[in-house]
């Protein structure tokens, strides 16, 4: 069976972008991760992992590059990883995230599952619609609750030494 996803960039423009795409369910998160990077025109160099999502987008389980865990801590590594083990109609969607210094973040969702077509090559992208930015778009982290964390509520002046209990030219 044929996996058609749609590979959206979460930004903050006024344009959408995104990618739909084809790949075998028996393909591996490796060969995902490979059309995705492709298909954006990224070079495919970068760190990148998907996480299993729920409906809500929330991350769940990691599914690295590479399984750099410590003994006993193993990671799904994507090489390792078929598609239809991990994403089915009861859990259709990821997050995928390139380059952990940029941190290109897309929600990745599973569209339809079809018969594989006769002379098409897999994966196949399908359609593009919307330029990538040049750069990651800014991601924004809101607080859980209204107490929210304000280093310079406490009114601390860090460049005045006379309160604290050390003398400043000990060398």
């Amino acid at each position: 069976m044929i996996y058609r996803f749609r590979v959206i960039l979460d930004n903050d423009t006024e344009e959408d972008v995104f990618r739909d795409l084809e790949i075998r369910e028996t393909d591996t998160m490796e060969d995902l991760h490979n059309i995705i990077t492709q298909s954006f025109g990224f070079d495919g160099m970068e760190m990148a992992s998907f996480y299993i999502s729920d409906d809500e987008w929330n991350q769940g389980e990691e599914i690295a590059m590479f399984d750099m865990s410590e003994a006993g801590n193993e990671v799904m590594v994507m090489g390792q990883t078929i598609i239809k083990n991990v994403v089915h109609e009861a859990s259709p969607k990821l997050i995928y995230v390139y380059d952990f210094l940029s941190m290109w973040t897309f929600y990745v969702e599973l569209a339809e599952i079809v018969d594989e077509a006769d002379g098409t090559d897999y994966p196949n992208l399908m359609f593009v619609h919307g330029q990538i930015p040049d750069q990651a778009p800014d991601k924004t982290f809101e607080a859980e609750s209204d107490d929210a964390f304000d280093e310079f509520e406490d009114d601390v002046d860090v460049d005045d030494y006379s309160d604290l209990d050390f003398d400043e030219n000990w060398n």
